[in-house]
């Protein structure tokens, strides 16, 4: 059963405010109870996220309290997590640093990891030249737009746009959509100063869903904090939580301010969840 969340509205703002230290007094309730929970699933965003936004891609590393108290959690037993992210695989690797034991979602669930038998994604002869065809659209576009870069995935291209000026960046924005908006087959869509392209339909629902059966967990954390998690957001159930990271409207049911605030949460969880375990072993 999905949750019924008003969008924008989430709870927890009043109270103990959001900092370094200290979280919503109802996120810290609502995530005192998930803990107890039987198996347990904690599935992050790491963009803006358990990393700050950074002006290039290729810089974003995770803050290392929060990347500690995510490997920690790794390691615990009926206790499963998970990195989804917008980027490809081959990106998240890099930047994140994942613990082995973590499962992978990337490309906006395109891509999916769950272990060493996992097979990379390969597109059809169709995909691959619709691929080649919206490349070539795009960086044109870029190539017309000071400051905008793109990136390469395996089933789509994204045009970064954050070392643009603002001016730049949406006029190259509102042409890659009078280009590529129409085009069958084509998926566009908007996060903080991106522009995502993919061959294939998928998003951070549909990635949630194949970390549910894979990890069959009886409960969900989840936090993000673009657009794109949304989708995210709304795939979760009554007894999940839901954790937006910054401002903007939203479907989860808890917010906190930055991604220097991930670091608390996480440490919440594990040690909620060592204590629940220890107890349940006596």
């Amino acid at each position: 059963m999905t949750a019924d969340r008003p969008p924008g509205k989430p709870a927890g703002l009043t109270g103990v405010p959001t900092g370094l230290t200290s979280l919503p007094t109802e996120l810290t309730a609502a995530v005192d109870g998930l803990c107890r929970t039987p198996r347990l699933l904690v599935a992050m965003d790491f963009d803006g996220t358990m990393s700050p936004l950074v002006p290039l891609a290729g810089d974003a590393r995770p803050l290392p309290a929060t990347a500690s108290a995510f490997a920690a959690i790794a390691k615990l037993p009926s206790t499963t997590t998970a990195l989804i992210s917008g980027r490809a695989l081959a990106s998240l690797r890099v930047v994140a640093a994942p613990p082995r034991e973590s499962l992978l979602i990337g490309s906006h669930g395109a891509e999916v990891w769950l272990g060493p038998d996992a097979e990379p994604l390969t597109l059809s002869r169709a995909g691959a030249e619709l691929l080649a065809r919206t490349s070539t659209i795009l960086q044109d576009i870029a190539g017309r737009h000071a400051g905008t870069l793109l990136e390469m995935k395996p089933a789509g291209v994204v045009l970064h746009t954050r070392l643009a000026e603002q001016p730049v960046a949406a006029s190259a924005v509102a042409q890659a959509h009078q280009a590529l908006d129409a085009l069958p087959g084509v998926y566009v869509s908007e996060g903080k100063r991106v522009l995502e392209v993919s061959v294939l339909k998928a998003d951070k629902g549909d990635g949630l869903r194949v970390l549910r059966g894979a990890a069959h967990p009886t409960a969900v954390l989840f936090a993000g904090d673009d657009v794109t998690d949304e989708h995210g957001f709304r795939a979760l159930e009554l007894d999940d939580v839901g954790v937006k990271v910054g401002a903007g409207e939203t479907a989860a049911r808890f917010r906190i301010g930055s991604p220097e605030a991930v670091t608390p949460l996480l440490e919440l969880v594990l040690s909620r969840r060592t204590t629940y375990l220890n107890k349940s072993a006596q």
